[in-house]
């Protein structure tokens, strides 16, 4: 399989607080069941050390569904781990160094910018990502970026194109140009209160709370599910 044919469809971006580290292999799997074939792991605040393990479990479960495993930010881990892709912001090392340093699939945000994203993809970037197009719930502060700027980015750049902030299946049927969706809360919202009733579980839990977490649990997978079906659906 090609690196153009690997970098299309819904890309899903982990989130601390809406996948919680204590669910968050059975959340990716529901979205890798549901067709997503991207997954990228973003923490900020953990160390390599303590993410690794978790690292080389999801990009075991992206193997198992033949799906992409994306590691944000973390060069070293994603040596150690010879992760088949990286994804670097502007802040996150020299891209001629990190280029330099790591073979695999190395995508980089280029924000609102289209000539950064023309100087990335002359110096090695195998994609670049666009946004916030819309209003972001992960990341409020995020400045926009124009709708125009993917048809331009699309007549001007050769390699594929992410768009990423505030996508949703009201708004991704807008985004046409892209050929990645990368999604965070569409994807993983369900209702906030459940995390911390999954994070609260107790070995001496009662039967009847058990049971209520495994209700609880499953709800969410099947949201999770729902909506990438429904991402999926819309962004064709």
């Amino acid at each position: 399989m090609s690196v153009n044919t690997k970098l299309q469809g819904i890309y899903a971006i982990s989130d601390e607080i809406l996948t919680p580290y204590e669910i968050l292999p059975q959340c990716v799997e529901s979205a890798l069941k549901a067709g997503v074939r991207i997954f990228q792991l973003r923490d900020k605040s953990h160390s390599d050390e303590w993410l690794c393990p978790i690292a080389k479990e999801l990009l075991k479960l992206c193997e198992r569904y033949n799906a992409l495993f994306v590691l944000n930010d973390r060069l070293k881990l994603a040596l150690r781990l010879n992760a088949p892709a990286l994804h670097i912001g502007k802040d996150d090392g020299e891209f001629v160094r990190v280029r330099e340093r790591f073979s695999g699939i190395l995508g980089a945000s280029s924000y609102g910018d289209l000539q950064r994203a023309k100087v990335l993809e002359s110096l090695g970037a195998d994609y670049v990502a666009f946004g916030a197009f819309f209003p972001s719930l992960t990341k409020p502060n995020a400045k926009p970026a124009p709708l125009e700027l993917l048809t331009q980015a699309k007549q001007t750049l050769k390699i594929p194109i992410c768009a990423i902030g505030g996508i949703s299946t009201q708004n991704i049927h807008l985004l046409k140009n892209a050929d990645m969706h990368a999604v965070i809360s569409s994807l993983w919202s369900h209702n906030i209160q459940d995390s911390s009733t999954l994070e609260s579980t107790h070995t001496n839990s009662t039967h009847t709370e058990s049971s209520h977490i495994e209700s609880t649990l499953q709800n969410r997978l099947d949201s999770i599910t729902h909506n990438a079906k429904a991402l999926q659906q819309y962004c064709k």
